[in-house]
């Protein structure tokens, strides 16, 4: 089981399945939400209990989806689609991260021009909103 929290413990929560290894998403909006890009590892929304959630916020950032973070400590922890079973949870926010390792870049063709992506992964430009 992987636990995982915010900066100031607003919101903690536990993954009760497998993590998929994570991807990095380039997009504008992941950009302006994180700082830089936001990694994050899929799980099936169910697989997260919350523990403590007092903290939790949900953004809209588009039609498809929104973004949760900590409305005390601003930590970006989740984006989920409203569709589908998934949700992606920031690598930051996780405990530990062993046994995972970056799988792909996404919305690579909106990433930010002071920066290389040189790690050899695959590179995909369309953004997921």
């Amino acid at each position: 089981m992987t636990k995982g929290s915010c900066l100031c413990g607003a919101v903690t929560f536990r993954i009760r399945s497998a993590l998929e290894d994570p991807q990095a998403c380039h997009c504008q909006q992941c950009r302006k939400q994180s700082g830089h890009y936001f990694a994050a590892a899929r799980t099936r929304k169910d697989a997260v209990e919350l523990i403590q959630d007092t903290g939790l916020c949900w953004y809209r950032a588009s039609d498809i989806a929104a973004r949760g973070f900590c409305k005390n400590c601003g930590s970006t922890l989740f984006w989920r689609s409203d569709d589908g079973p998934f949700i992606r949870v920031a690598l930051g926010s996780l405990e530990s991260t062993s046994g995972l390792h970056l799988l792909r870049h996404v919305g690579t063709s909106s990433k930010g021009s002071y920066y290389n992506i040189a790690d050899g992964l695959p590179q995909e430009g369309e953004d997921e909103e």
